[in-house]
């Protein structure tokens, strides 16, 4: 099992004033399966909503809950993917 970190991408704050903004909401809760490409949150940052998207398939861990504060890279969710292993022989 290998496991993916979900950012606060720090272009979101490229226009904007505010060194920090709030995670507003999560989409998929703790422990539930986050689809590649679906939004799994959504950060206010002065005002304005961003989606955050899952990188990959698997089973999320929120480390930043709702109506926590945020600064551009911080560490949102990981996800835990399945891996498996092939045998050549």
């Amino acid at each position: 099992m290998r496991t993916v970190n979900i950012n606060a991408d720090q272009t979101l704050w490229a226009i904007n004033m505010l060194p920090e903004g709030i995670v507003e909401r999560w989409f998929v809760a703790e422990g539930a399966i986050a689809r590649a490409g679906h939004s799994v949150a959504e950060v206010r940052i002065e005002g304005a909503l961003h989606d955050i998207v899952s990188p990959v398939s698997g089973r999320l861990t929120i480390l930043a809950p709702a109506n926590n504060f945020i600064e551009p890279g911080s560490l949102l969710a990981t996800v835990a993917v399945e891996t498996t292993l092939t045998s050549s022989g």
